[in-house]
């Protein structure tokens, strides 16, 4: 099979954040071209949110534009189903959902898509053997595709560990911290959450990420804020706080309106997590800059003020 003839289509939205290094290393390592979609914009947005119904969260909104702007563009989409990685590591449910509603929203359009099952609790099917069974069905043999996970796991996690490692850099650094606990998939996003580790840099202040941390070390110190959340990416961001709490001059959390598990984690923070200024920032498709430096700015000022040099 001549697989460097086909393409792979990767929606930059939610775990492409988390997945592009393992995701652009496994089809790498198996011949195969992957096509990623362009950053977030406003016609990226406005696309996908015509495609969801009114109550789907930002997040999933934006997702489904960057399905949109690869559909044709090539051969398959990958829409991953992530359930859990085991008990009490569960995943929200609309990355359960999203092989049955990108193949029904795109139904017409003849686009292709590839999926892999990850649920540990229920199936015992786990990464590498979803990854696996992915590749198989790609034309490749067991033993290919297992080299080709392998290769790519070990990309993700040294990816994943050298980003840690600058960011605990940040930690050693003068003047004010500020800690923004979000989904990567919120605070990367161009058209979402980076605009506020933009300004922040701009005004001074050093930007630290709550989920840039060892995830194994974030699982267990998520449980000194609580021990029954059952979200893996929401424990991680927990974790992180409870390591870095004191070291930073404030938090924000940072949400994608309306997500169920962050307006839960986020009140758990603000009710546990006590001697720190906080703010809570809930971006829609209707924020603009303006509102959103605005509260930055007053946050930056309230911290000052409260350490005396304002």
């Amino acid at each position: 099979m001549e697989n460097e003839s086909i393409k792979i289509g990767l929606p930059r939205a939610m775990l492409y954040y988390r997945c592009r290094v393992l995701w652009q290393t496994f089809f790498q390592e198996l011949g195969m071209e992957t096509v990623v979609s362009p950053p977030t914009d406003r016609e990226i947005l406005e696309r996908g949110t015509a495609l969801a119904i009114d109550e789907a969260c930002l997040s999933l909104k934006i997702y489904l534009g960057h399905v949109a702007a690869l559909v044709g563009r090539c051969d398959y989409i990958l829409v991953p189903r992530v359930s859990n990685f085991g008990r009490q590591r569960a995943m929200c449910t609309r990355f359960e959902a999203l092989p049955d509603l990108a193949a029904n929203v795109f139904r017409d359009s003849r686009q292709r898509f590839l999926s892999y099952d990850v649920d540990e609790e229920m199936k015992k099917a786990g990464e590498e053997d979803a990854l696996v069974e992915l590749g198989k069905s790609l034309g490749a043999s067991a033993k290919a595709a297992k080299k080709a996970y392998k290769a790519a796991k070990k990309a993700e996690l040294s990816h994943h560990k050298e980003r840690v490692q600058r960011y605990e850099q940040q930690y050693k650094k003068t003047g004010m911290k500020v800690l923004i606990a979000a989904h990567s998939y919120v605070a990367e996003d161009p058209y979402m959450g980076r605009m506020v580790s933009d300004y922040l840099k701009k005004a001074g202040v050093v930007p630290v990420r709550a989920d840039m941390v060892d995830r194994e070390a974030a699982l267990k110190h998520s449980r000194e804020i609580s021990p029954t959340c059952k979200w893996e990416i929401s424990r991680e961001i927990l974790g992180g706080v409870a390591i870095h709490q004191n070291d930073v001059d404030g938090i924000i959390l940072l949400s994608a309106f309306p997500c169920g598990p962050d307006a839960m984690v986020n009140e758990l923070i603000v009710r546990r997590v006590k001697g720190v200024p906080m703010l809570e920032l809930v971006l829609d498709s209707q924020s603009g800059t303006a509102g959103v430096e605005t509260r930055l700015e007053s946050f930056i000022d309230i911290i000052r003020f409260q350490k005396g040099v304002l």
